[in-house]
């Protein structure tokens, strides 16, 4: 493939699943000699992004409001300096400015349009932006169905469903239990020290992730006589605070406030899935993917989760009986027993390095594209 200029469309570059798939396509790319470049509002992952040999232009093309539709003027006047090859959008406002911007250059050196689905967004004509790609990526195999099933105008021939990926290297199997990782969290967190199990609920400050039900999990445990604790890093968000207060509130009614430690995202994540003992994945809303259950089986933790979206399918596959059917507490209960049994542990296998196989498949709808 000749070198490619390809420029990557978000929001911001902050924290998630979205923001670490842009930083790992333009790894791949500057590893395989090509331009890389991302567009967004910025963010504290600007400058990992840039020690890969990755530029980035800051530019506020996430901000839900009619003045930032100015910005399409902005791409447009940046695609006709850069002349990429490749412009990808993994939002849909990103994907509407840059689609607008594409609209206004001449068509026989307008660069080639790709987007990635990576949620299952409410459709609208709004969400249905993300169809537009000449070749359109699907994170699963739920979000295939579910783009075929809500936009049937779609065209299955552009689909390529490439699930996201994680590096077993950044996350290897850690001996179960894992003594010095548990200190080391007790360190930081005393309320989660103990001899008890650990359960680990990551994830951002948003009902839809669930920590009301983990919650409720905790309190059966502790009243069946499990001395377990709840650790949920990435709640405490700025802006979230109505939120935590609420949870709060949850969980000294249910009597396990002393057990439940809510902090912000941890930047040692691998440590954290070493520390515990189970893993918990109960999205409300099904995912379109489900990033954190690879990485907790390649560290060698068991995953107990809702069996529905991209979740249920990993679940299904690489560990039957940590899924469970949507919103029965009751199954969850008794899932989280069983799976906490040190003698019945549930064999977990070896992560493949799913990472690699994700971007070498990126790069290939790129030469599809641009041979």
């Amino acid at each position: 493939m000749r070198r490619l200029t390809v420029v990557q469309l978000l929001p911001a570059l902050h924290a998630g699943g979205v923001e670490r798939s842009t930083l790992e396509i333009a790894q791949a790319l500057v590893a395989a000699g090509h331009r890389a470049v991302v567009v967004s509002a910025g963010g504290r992952l600007v400058p990992a992004l840039e020690a890969l040999g990755a530029e980035h232009v800051t530019l506020d093309i996430g901000r839900k409001s009619l003045w930032t539709l100015r910005h399409a003027r902005s791409l447009r006047r940046l695609f006709a300096e850069l002349q990429p090859d490749i412009v990808h959008a993994r939002s849909r406002l990103p994907a509407w400015l840059g689609w607008r911007a594409l609209q206004g250059l001449p068509a026989a050196t307008r660069p080639r349009f790709v987007t990635t689905v990576h949620g299952l967004n409410s459709p609208s004509r709004y969400s249905a932006v993300m169809t537009r790609g000449e070749r359109v990526i699907c994170v699963s195999d739920t979000v295939r169905s579910y783009v075929l099933q809500h936009y049937p105008a779609t065209d299955p021939a552009v689909l390529r469903v490439i699930p996201r990926g994680i590096d077993p290297a950044a996350f290897p199997r850690r001996p179960w239990p894992d003594a010095d990782a548990r200190e080391a969290v007790a360190r930081e967190h005393p309320a989660l020290a103990g001899s008890g199990p650990l359960l680990l609920l990551p994830g951002r400050g948003t009902r839809l992730k669930g920590h009301a039900d983990a919650i409720e999990l905790l309190r059966r445990l502790r009243a069946e006589g499990v001395d377990a604790r709840l650790w949920m890093p990435g709640v405490r968000e700025p802006g979230r605070e109505r939120y935590v207060a609420e949870l709060e509130q949850a969980a000294a009614a249910a009597g396990v406030a002393a057990a439940l430690v809510l902090t912000a995202p941890t930047d040692a994540i691998a440590r954290a899935y070493a520390a515990s003992d189970l893993v918990l994945q109960l999205s409300r809303k099904p995912e379109a993917f489900g990033r954190t259950v690879l990485e907790a089986l390649s560290v060698g933790r068991p995953v107990l989760g809702w069996a529905h979206g991209g979740v249920g399918d990993l679940l299904r596959e690489w560990l039957p009986a940590g899924a469970v059917a949507p919103f029965d507490a009751d199954a969850l209960a008794h899932a989280a027993v069983a799976l906490l049994d040190p003698g019945a542990r549930p064999a977990i296998a070896t992560m493949p390095d799913t990472l690699a196989a994700m971007q070498a498949a990126t790069l290939a709808v790129y030469a599809e594209l641009c041979p």
